[in-house]
């Protein structure tokens, strides 16, 4: 059975102010013609369809373009919601949808409920699990504790508990899941996992990601949030986000999964690419070297970010940039190092670069009293700062 495995759609999302509506759309379209072309037999969407809780009026209109284009393929759709989705929202209508073959998984509760698929080699089941934010849902799928293992853990013995019960020979699984997951030791030689700054932080704890064997037995597991395309195990994969949506994903090629998955055999996969409105690209230097190095001709047409290393950031320098490089999304200004002005105190930038909230907080109480926090208060620390993101999360999702 051929499957089409995409992801991180975020209809909306604007990127450093671009609006991305119609790369979008252009995606959407090459996502159909690909359905199409390639003879898939179902496409998963794992999460993230929209980039906000509540979206924009031209992200639903798409969204809704895209619903009549899918159902068009007449082949099943699997979608799932991330953490970016409002479930209860993108969850509307999807009694009606399943009637047009579009299935919305949005409930943890119908995260066992299958859909049946059939080809010559026998059944399919394709499982859909929700983004589990596990505070939220700890107690309705009976996990036994508020953490990303547990409700997963609890999420997929329900499902191999639906498994064991169909007793149908042979019959192949599939689950999509919206989550940060890493290789169990042992289980992968693949890289370490790419995360990206576009990525929400999903923390519980101060950890966000859970091992890839709580997935053991499954045939094919469609990941979505992590945004770079990757292969957590030869069973495991991230199709990534089909756009790029912050700088860090500059040397990303981005793309859709094609899943071949024949029985007693670990899935064949192949990543297409997906068309890019402008390539990425990040310079630096000297603002009047930046501007008639003829070198850089090439980058005119690039979104960029430009990393300026004078001594003091030159007047309207991002006008005087787009009047070269038009598509200049990000202007940073990072002075060179010169000796004579070398000092060993850090900028504020500098102190906050790669530290998390838990970090910054700890550094606040460590400045004000001239000791780190204890033991005891690290944790009241910590249960704080994942008791403001859950807030956040349900006043925006829920």
């Amino acid at each position: 059975m051929r499957f089409l495995h995409t992801s991180d759609w975020h209809l909306g999302r604007r990127f450093h102010g671009e609006d991305l509506i119609p790369a979008q759309g252009a995606f959407l379209d090459h996502l159909v013609t690909t359905a199409r072309t390639e003879a898939v037999d179902a496409i998963l969407v794992a999460g993230d369809i929209y980039d906000r809780a509540i979206p924009s009026l031209d992200a639903v209109r798409l969204f809704n373009r895209a619903l009549h284009q899918l159902a068009d393929l007449r082949v099943p759709i699997i979608m799932i919601s991330g953490n970016h989705d409002s479930a209860h929202r993108l969850g509307v209508g999807s009694g009606l949808f399943a009637r047009a073959d579009i299935h919305l998984r949005t409930d943890p509760d119908t995260c066992d409920v299958p859909v049946i698929l059939h080809d010559a080699d026998g059944p399919v089941a394709v499982y859909g699990i929700p983004y589990l934010e596990p505070s939220m849902v700890r107690t309705q799928l009976e996990a036994e504790a508020a953490s990303h293992r547990a409700v997963l853990t609890a999420a997929l013995h329900k499902i191999h508990a639906d498994l064991t019960n169909r007793q149908l020979a042979g019959t192949r699984s599939v689950v999509l899941a919206h989550a940060f997951v890493t290789p169990s030791p042992g289980q992968s030689e693949e890289p370490r996992v790419e995360e990206s700054a576009s990525e929400r932080d999903i923390s519980v704890g101060g950890v966000a990601h859970v091992g890839a064997d709580v997935f053991d037995g499954i045939d094919y597991v469609a990941l979505g949030h992590l945004h770079g395309p990757q292969k957590i195990t030869e069973r495991v994969y991230y199709s990534g986000s089909p756009l790029p949506y912050s700088f860090s994903e500059t040397d990303h090629t981005k793309s859709v999964t094609l899943v071949d998955l024949a029985p007693g055999a670990a899935p064949a996969v192949t990543r297409l690419p997906c068309p890019a409105p402008h390539r990425l690209e990040r310079i630096q230097g000297l603002l009047e070297d930046l501007l008639n190095d003829p070198a850089h001709e090439a980058l005119e047409d690039a979104w960029l970010e430009v990393t300026l290393t004078d001594p003091a950031l030159p007047f309207e320098a991002m006008a005087r940039l787009r009047r070269r490089f038009p598509h200049t999304l990000s202007l940073k200004h990072q002075r060179a190092f010169i000796p004579a002005q070398a000092t060993d105190t850090p900028t504020y930038t500098e102190r906050l670069q790669g530290r998390s909230e838990l970090d910054i907080a700890c550094d606040f109480i460590t400045d004000l009293r001239g000791s780190a926090p204890t033991p005891d208060e690290h944790a009241l620390l910590q249960q704080a700062v994942d008791a403001a993101r859950v807030n956040e999360t349900q006043k925006e999702t829920v």
